[in-house]
């Protein structure tokens, strides 16, 4: 599995998703501070980048199968750059708004892309590895960027913090040019916009990501109520607990099963945003980040795995589309409706909120566990092949 290629898509994910980390303690403030927007004008702004994502994500997918990833990553990673530098233009939240839907637009290229070609590289009985390790780019990214976009946007004005994380998201398809383009297969049965093999688990992921989308939104300024100095140190807490889990447990998926890791996961997902709604204090704050940031690590590989079980190789983009679209959902919708909550009570309220449909979530998931039992003939594959790696 690791492969020259596969160390390629990791890198250029590294530098990808440090410039996305890098927005998430920038982008509030500026909305706040530099435009005087509410917490709804902060969910909306944050949000507008998903919107354009998810009702993207399909149709690049379909893009990926015929025309190959390479062109989804190099072509996706440039679109964002270029929208991130165009941050410097928005004088106003329309123009802000605007600029970040085309973001949103090349996200859905490039993730669909990085992501289809990590499981194109991948034995079958290791993809779930495979998406845990390759997630390590993205929470790597994650623990890089947000103290990395505090200290620019500290010490730098707001055009300048702008231009340096677009320079960094432009190494991303700089070195994608060396993604392999595609694997060689049957065409694509053509499908409706949505691939049916990734309904299920998108529809427990749409739910469990609205905690994401009230963390990731609402943390910076929720760290500011509680006289904390930036929210760089959550978000750091957030990814390093993420990459430790992933590359202990990396295997962790593909050995339990998606049932058994997905239902972990969200147990662990509802009692730390239940800790940060009932421990208004920053000890409740990392308290209640260290035990989400355990449910979030396993959550996306499992159902992933689930969606690359049941989608045909020759459909693997588009149903990955299909799978990244319900988490843009989650984020799209979650961070405005959220937002209304902020702006009639507090942060605590969109965290207590998340950790309600999270536990939607545990529902679905238990009156769709017929659609999470696993082939017999890959489970023994799965085993046989664990057993006889040295130990």
């Amino acid at each position: 599995m690791w492969t020259p290629a596969f160390v390629v898509i990791t890198l250029a994910g590294l530098a990808y998703f440090t410039a996305l980390g890098a927005l998430l303690p920038v982008l509030p403030h500026f909305v706040e501070d530099e435009l005087g927007g509410s917490g709804f004008a902060i969910g909306l702004a944050v949000g507008a980048f998903s919107v354009s994502a998810a009702l993207l994500r399909p149709a690049v997918g379909r893009l990926g199968d015929l025309r190959g990833r390479r062109l989804l990553v190099v072509g996706g990673g440039l679109v964002v750059a270029a929208s991130i530098a165009g941050y410097a233009l928005a004088s106003n939240l329309v123009v802000l708004v605007v600029l970040r839907l085309l973001t949103g637009a090349g996200e859905a290229a490039f993730f669909v892309g990085a992501a289809t070609a990590v499981q194109d590289l991948a034995p079958p009985e290791r993809r779930g590895e495979a998406a845990s390790f390759f997630s390590v780019s993205l929470y790597g990214g994650l623990a890089i960027g947000p103290p990395f976009g505090e200290y620019v946007s500290h010490h730098l004005g707001w055009h300048q913090t702008w231009f340096i994380i677009a320079a960094c998201a432009a190494v991303a398809p700089l070195v994608g040019k060396w993604v392999p383009s595609s694997v060689e297969g049957d065409v694509p049965t053509r499908r409706g916009f949505l691939h049916t093999a990734a309904i299920g688990p998108g529809v427990v992921l749409v739910l469990a990501m609205m905690g994401f989308a009230a963390f990731g939104t609402f943390v910076p300024t929720w760290t500011d109520h509680l006289d904390l100095h930036g929210s760089g140190g959550v978000f750091g807490l957030y990814a390093v607990i993420i990459l430790l889990v992933r590359l202990v447990g990396a295997k962790v998926p593909d050995r339990f099963g998606p049932l058994a890791t997905s239902v972990a996961s969200l147990f662990a997902l509802v009692a730390g945003l239940t800790v940060m709604t009932s421990w208004p204090a920053p000890a409740g704050l990392y308290a209640g980040t260290a035990v989400f940031s355990v449910g979030m690590s396993l959550l996306f590989p499992a159902l992933f795995l689930q969606v690359m079980r049941d989608a045909p190789d020759e459909e693997r983009s588009h149903a990955v589309g299909t799978f990244s679209l319900f988490f843009d959902l989650s984020q799209g919708l979650g961070a405005p409706l959220l937002g209304v909550l902020v702006s009639v009570a507090d942060e605590r309220a969109a965290f207590g909120a998340a950790a309600v449909l999270c536990t939607v979530g545990l529902v679905v998931l238990a009156s769709r566990r017929a659609q999470f039992r696993e082939p017999v003939a890959l489970v023994h594959d799965t085993d046989a092949a664990l057993l006889a790696e040295p130990h």
